[in-house]
């Protein structure tokens, strides 16, 4: 497909010309109705959908006649293949043939961008179900992320998919939140890494990254989903949105609005923060899109518009540019207020000039662009299935061992509902949770095997459920039992149903009233535990759970969360032996009183205190996973004791494996400052890397801090590096330090913003 002959007064048609002259001379030539058209999507395919957005149904405008719906053009074409099970072939031919109709039905013939949700993985049937954000964080591995979003990014472009909407760089606040599975972690600086590395993979492969949810989303009051966010401003831009400014400066091209309101402002009506400071103080030049329906919500849920016209104005007046999925106030309603001179037209060419930018650069517009898909489209090769086994094994956290594990030459008790279930090993985000669910009779598409499939393949084993995740009877439990006391070790698996606005445990609109195990779980668990057997619990689940009662009984403790399609091969591997663990926690798991939302980035009165009877400590903290053969710290040192505001300090730490087997491990720096213009967090992650270990082997990790990675929000508001004394804490988790180092800044205070170090560097020869 080629467009028209460039004549030298279209200037829109030069693919040599600057993309501002190409932008502004298209613009120029357009129409009301042609305009808004671009600042539309459409989600064919809503009406065969179940229901995978909120009020998905209850907003969307009744569908009408696709050639009447494209006449103008069309901004975005919503989830070709992330609405049903459909062919990978067939999907791609129907969105060329889509595309090709959307640009023969209008003027101008602008093709749309085709968006997917690509959280763990290309959401799309038979594509490879990767492990969830969770154990990206897990990890401590972006190197590693990095080649996983850029190898299904790649599958993304060859099927004509232009924007994925992912990563997710909410920080965790509450674990009760059902969305914490879709989070990399409760630490900024790690999701900021993580998701700064994903960011790199899929613009790697030429797809638009969409951050999302900008911002504030995860911090809502009680974990509820969609509920208010009471912070104050400096969790805000020292929590809040450190992770977002690493994935801009990563290069994301596309950021999503938060559901949520802070301070009674909903996301989607703020200005101050979706134009002053992401445009102008950040720099942000991309497209700014909506979350599904939170236009309309502007008007039904959020209460600051009198209706649909008035919330398409004060989205638009923020500096939102799309209106996703589909079409809704950007549509009629928009263009009635435009025609009554009730809004103004500079903000829809505001936005429009975004977006057609955005699809010069894509070079939708240029001569010889085609639709037509690769010819290589196997969305589930060996390549993307060995490397979704590397992601999982990398992830897997050993939490406790007394000496059971590794398993060998034992007869197993394989025991719990989320055993012999694939669905234990995906999010809510993964193709066959997100979507497959409501088409039951159509295959799941790819293969995934079960735990109790992995471990029956190297072990002699005997099965029984137990009970449900939800529900389940006595006499089960009973069955058990019986089960357990037939074998040498007990192999408990017990965690999440992944699902969507209470179809789970966790996911999206699955938040928790508590963080006691769902269902009986944690009742299977005490009958297995009272037969006095050794007891190995395998946790798969989108958040951390309450262990505290049982913890000192179990001999073993490992966590999966979700580790996708190949994790129960990664499991087992971990469970032989084979696999020395090397994962370890992005998010705490709750002590005592679960009901208390708290993580590990907290200031001296969040912690225990004599002055309150409740105690967060964690049961496993942040930072936390063991390892078969763990390494020996050999010496930890600086060659400054002075750190200029304005300069560089150098950390060393030298490890070595004692052992005969491959280990690794995760040196952790944090920061202590002990006396600033507010409280601050007693300890805060500012590097971190992991160091494999070959048997025998020592490295030297050698970090370069700048002083930029001190700075915090002061009480005027301004990011600042302060003069004083500081301390680095060095060590494997947010709990076990090895050394601290203390230090003095020199110098005067120092103001600093977008343009600051954010990340050490790291040399681990």
């Amino acid at each position: 497909m080629t467009t028209e002959a460039t004549t030298p007064d279209e200037v829109w048609r030069n693919p040599h010309a600057p993309v501002a002259d190409r932008v502004r001379d298209l613009v120029a030539r357009m129409t009301p109705q042609e305009k808004l058209a671009q600042l539309q999507g459409i989600w064919a395919g809503i009406d065969a959908a179940g229901e995978m957005a909120p009020h998905q149904h209850e907003f969307a405008v009744a569908p009408r006649d696709f050639d009447e719906l494209t006449k103008y053009g069309i901004g975005q074409l919503t989830r070709v293949f992330g609405t049903r099970p459909i062919d990978p072939e067939v999907g791609a031919r129907t969105l060329a043939r889509t595309q090709r109709q959307i640009v023969e039905a209008s003027r101008f013939g602008i093709p749309a961008l085709a968006h997917e949700e690509c959280l763990t993985g290309l959401a799309a049937w038979q594509a490879t179900v990767y492990p969830s954000p969770l154990c990206w964080g897990a990890s401590f591995e972006p190197d590693l992320v990095r080649r996983m979003a850029a190898k299904f990014g790649d599958s993304m472009r060859r099927l004509g998919i232009h924007q994925g909407l992912a990563p997710v760089l909410d920080v965790t606040r509450d674990l009760r939140w059902g969305r914490v599975e879709e989070t990399i972690g409760e630490d900024p600086h790690l999701v900021g890494v993580v998701g700064a590395a994903y960011v790199e993979g899929l613009e790697s492969a030429g797809v638009v990254s969409t951050l999302k949810h900008f911002a504030g989303y995860s911090a809502s009051r009680a974990g509820r989903n969609h509920a208010p966010v009471s912070i104050g401003p400096r969790e805000f831009a020292d929590v809040v949105l450190p992770p977002f400014e690493m994935a801009l400066r990563a290069g994301a091209r596309s950021v999503m609005n938060s559901y949520a309101d802070n301070d009674g402002v909903p996301a989607a009506a703020d200005s101050t923060l979706l134009t002053d400071r992401l445009r102008d103080e950040y720099g942000f030049t991309g497209t700014l899109v909506s979350d599904y329906f939170s236009v309309a919500f502007l008007h039904k849920l959020h209460g600051v518009a009198a209706g649909r016209e008035e919330a398409a104005e004060l989205a638009l007046a923020a500096g939102i540019d799309v209106e996703l999925p589909t079409v809704d106030c950007f549509g009629d309603p928009l263009l009635e207020g435009l025609e009554a001179g009730r809004i103004d037209m500079a903000l829809v060419d505001r936005a429009l000039t975004r977006v057609l930018a955005q699809k010069f650069e894509l070079g939708l517009l240029d001569p010889g662009y085609s639709p037509a898909p690769s010819a290589d489209l196997d969305l589930d090769d060996d390549e993307s299935r060995a490397l979704a086994r590397e992601v999982a094994e990398r992830s897997i956290v050993l939490l406790q061992n007394d000496g059971v594990l590794p398993l060998a030459g034992k007869r197993l008790a394989v025991i719990g509902p989320r055993a012999d279930e694939p669905g234990a090993m995906m999010g809510c985000y993964s193709f066959p949770l997100h979507v497959g669910v409501h088409h039951p009779d159509a295959e799941m598409g790819i293969d995934v095997p079960t735990v109790l499939d992995a471990l029956r393949a190297e072990h002699d084993v005997v099965f029984a459920q137990g009970c449900p995740v939800l529900g389940g009877t006595a006499e089960e439990i009973a069955e058990a039992v019986e089960a357990a006391r037939q074998a040498d070790v007990c192999v408990v698996v017990l965690g999440d149903q992944a699902g969507l606005f209470g179809k789970g445990t966790s996911g999206e609109g699955c938040d928790a009233a508590d963080l006691k195990l769902p269902g009986r779980q944690e009742e299977l668990l005490e009958a297995v535990l009272g037969t006095g057997m050794p007891v190995v619990l395998v946790l798969l689940s989108g958040r951390p759970y309450d262990l505290s009662r049982q913890a000192d009984r179990l001999a073993a403790v490992v966590c999966g969360f979700y580790p996708g399609e190949e994790g129960a091969a990664a499991l087992a591997g971990v469970l032989s032996g084979r696999v020395n663990p090397s994962g370890r926690l992005p998010v705490s798991f709750p002590g005592a009183g679960s009901s208390q939302p708290s993580t590990y980035l907290t200031a001296q009165l969040g912690a225990r205190t004599e002055v309150s009877t409740v105690d967060p400590t964690a049961l496993y903290p942040f930072g936390h996973g063991l390892s078969y053969a763990p390494a020996t710290w050999v010496a930890v040192g600086s060659e400054e004791r002075e750190w200029p505001t304005d300069g560089v300090c150098r950390v060393h730490v030298v490890v070595r494996n004692e052992s005969d087997v491959t280990t690794s491990e995760v040196v952790q720096i944090y920061l202590h400052d002990p006396v600033a213009e507010v409280a601050r967090p007693v300890r805060q992650l500012i590097g971190a890397v992991k160091v494999d270990l070959e048997p025998g082997q020592t490295r030297t990790v050698s970090a370069a801090l700048h002083a930029d990675l001190t700075s915090y929000t002061g009480r005027a508001g301004q990011r600042q590096v302060d003069p004083g004394d500081v301390e680095l804490h060095v060590g494997t988790s947010s709990a076990n330090i090895h050394t601290r180092l203390r230090l003095s800044m020199t110098g005067p205070r120092r103001a600093v913003g977008f343009d600051r170090v954010l990340t050490p560097v790291f040399d681990t020869p």
